[in-house]
């Protein structure tokens, strides 16, 4: 199973993260600050973090970025955790980084959904693609590492679910995905959120990506898949 390194300098919540993972069978590692948190990253090479955004020593921020940067450090994924609301779009802007975010106090049910929807996401990208940081089809350039997207050279703004949208169909060109696979995979959430809500933002990606966006193509009574 996974090997997940937990950051937070609440030891209760740390605690209780460890042992419900640990009840799903995943290993884990902790640490109660920034730096020596960073230290673990770059000596265990976890398959996924979960960092608090506010630690001593080292900000979660801060190591998100120093995680990102870093070539050997760059592709594991990471979830933030954050105690303000208002905090989320500077975290999930995605500036740092970030694979997915949640807001304490959280469901520590959903937290694991999102665990297991994130490694999927990862596991099912080819191994050529992961070492990638240019993701590209038609048109369009996907640059994973800065998240950012152009269209015939031009910029495209995407939100934070659209990016990871469009970078998982591209990942899995020509493989057909149901609208609740996406929610899985992409939301991390099966329960809370409508499938018409994956409708409306392949609408928008099409509508973003202008005539490139056919190829984000609609199989009736099935889903959706990125035809090359």
């Amino acid at each position: 199973m996974a090997d997940i390194l937990i950051i937070d300098d609440e030891k209760d919540i740390v605690e209780t993260i460890e042992y419900n993972l640990k009840k799903e069978g995943f290993s884990t590692h902790k640490s109660h600050d920034g730096l020596n948190g960073l230290r673990l990253i770059k000596e265990i090479q976890p398959d996924l973090v979960v960092l608090d955004l506010m630690l001593p020593g080292m900000s979660g921020i801060e190591v998100c970025k120093a995680v990102k940067k870093d070539e050997k450090t760059k592709k594991i994924p990471i979830i933030m955790l954050t105690a303000k609301k208002q905090e989320v779009d500077k975290v999930v802007g995605l500036e740092v980084g970030a694979d997915d975010y949640m807001v304490k106090p959280f469901s520590m049910k959903e937290l694991i959904a999102r665990i297991k929807a994130i490694l999927r996401r990862y596991a099912s990208i080819p191994k050529g693609e992961k070492a990638k940081s240019m993701v590209m089809f038609s048109d369009v350039k996907m640059d994973l590492d800065r998240h950012e997207v152009t269209v015939k050279g031009k910029p495209v703004e995407l939100s934070a679910k659209e990016f990871k949208l469009l970078e998982f169909l591209a990942a899995n060109k020509n493989r057909v995905f149901s609208r609740e696979r996406l929610l899985d995979d992409v939301w991390g959430i099966t329960a809370e959120v409508e499938t018409r809500t994956v409708d409306v933002h392949i609408k928008r990606l099409r509508e973003k990506l202008g005539k490139s966006g056919y190829h984000i193509q609609t199989v009736r009574g099935f889903g959706y898949k990125l035809k090359e």
